[in-house]
């Protein structure tokens, strides 16, 4: 169903695991960064990071899900690297407060997984005053993501190991409002439709990751940037909304997408 078992040019499929695409790869000499590693797709994310090597910093809000987590990963490996830093990316001070101790630490940045977000919210505002999902699943990851890249720049140079930037993104980013961003009714609840503004700040990560990669390659700087949709799974990001919290695990084969909703619901993460 869905073309599960079609398997790509990597020779991979979207149902193969993370084990299975890191099979083999040993990394202990890479730091990475996993935002949103305290449940769902960033906590495997960081399990599986740690489990080939690398030295996972977990960048989160809920500080006890992540402990929780971290005590999870060092149970199954018990030489893993693995820390908890607290970072809330709907406020640009926590998102600028990370960056600052992480950087501090002096440790190399091979990999920046920005998978953190929020879906379907009802209009909220930030702490910043920006609307909540163009706050939490963009503008804090772009923030972030500058004040990480001269590190990142240093490390690549330093160690002539490509550097990695993933935006998880979303293949809704298509539902997004008619004729894409509405940069200028953000803040506008009139307007607002919390589907559309999920997709509006999918569409971002996308453009963003799009203008690095562009940015990389025509400065020689051997980072690639990449956007990807993770497809549908049981995670926090259903917060905001009861009809998918409850009901994604039965949703998954189960959809008949005869409404925007529905349709949504296959596309949120």
């Amino acid at each position: 169903m869905w073309g599960l078992s079609r398997k790509g040019d990597s020779g991979f499929s979207s149902s193969s695991t993370a084990l299975q695409v890191t099979q083999g790869i040993h990394a202990t000499a890479l730091t990475a960064i996993v935002t949103g590693a305290s449940s769902g797709i960033g906590a495997e994310t960081a399990r599986v990071l740690a489990l080939r090597g690398v030295h996972v910093i977990m960048g989160v809000i809920d500080m006890i899900d992540a402990n929780n987590v971290k005590e999870s990963i060092l149970k199954e490996i018990p030489t893993a690297k693995v820390d908890v830093m607290k970072l809330d990316l709907s406020s640009m001070a926590s998102v600028q407060n990370f960056a600052t101790e992480f950087n501090s630490t002096r440790l190399p940045l091979n990999i920046l997984i920005n998978n953190a977000g929020i879906c379907a919210a009802p209009f909220m505002l930030s702490t910043d005053n920006v609307e909540l999902q163009f706050a939490i699943n963009y503008l804090g990851h772009f923030h972030l993501t500058n004040l990480l890249l001269d590190n990142m720049k240093k490390t690549t140079r330093e160690s002539k190991v490509q550097g990695r930037i993933v935006n998880v993104s979303s293949t809704g980013h298509q539902f997004t409002y008619r004729g894409g961003i509405h940069f200028e009714k953000i803040n506008d609840p009139s307007s607002y439709n919390n589907w559309r503004a999920y997709g509006q700040s999918k569409l971002a990560n996308i453009l963003h990751a799009k203008e690095l990669a562009r940015r990389f390659k025509e400065d020689g700087i051997n980072i690639t940037a990449n956007s990807l949709h993770p497809g549908v799974v049981s995670t926090n990001i259903y917060l905001h909304n009861r009809l998918l919290k409850g009901s994604i695990n039965n949703m998954l084969f189960s959809i008949a997408p005869t409404s925007e909703s529905i349709q949504w619901q296959i596309f949120c993460r």
